[in-house]
């Protein structure tokens, strides 16, 4: 069940502490449909996930969100606010702009999330999901 914050409630968390949370939240949606997908040994079903949750394929998601217009006004603001928190190391094998816009992806996740808003989370979640299905580029990272 999704907790429902008053949107007031959910902009005073901090953009990172939300995608801190929208983190797990966007990797239990990966998972999830690679469970459902199919039934396979474990270490595959990490190595299916992982091309998904991870800085490349998510700041390729979130720059494709942006591009398209999918995105409310007030969805591009929480991304604003996440991309530009403070505090953000990019790890050894991503650029900080790729990490930036990865936390992005993050910070709106939880932000919905903590708003209850189920329905846009998959209607978001199956926009970045088909990217990597569509897209040669992104799929092959």
């Amino acid at each position: 069940m999704l907790p429902s914050l008053e949107h007031k409630e959910v902009n005073l968390y901090s953009p990172l502490t939300l995608a801190f949370l929208g983190d797990a939240v966007y990797e239990q949606l990966v998972r999830t449909k690679i469970v459902l997908q199919a039934n396979m040994p474990a270490n595959k079903l990490h190595t299916a996930s992982v091309k998904r949750v991870c800085c490349e394929y998510q700041s390729a998601a979130m720059n494709a969100l942006l591009k398209s217009g999918f995105l409310t006004e007030d969805e591009q603001y929480i991304a604003r606010r996440g991309k530009n928190a403070n505090g953000v190391s990019p790890p050894k094998h991503s650029t900080a702009y790729e990490y930036r816009c990865a936390t992005a992806l993050e910070c709106l996740f939880g932000f919905l999330f903590l708003e209850g808003k189920a329905g846009r989370l998959d209607e978001i979640f199956e926009f970045v999901w088909k990217l990597g299905e569509n897209t040669p580029e992104i799929r092959e990272k």
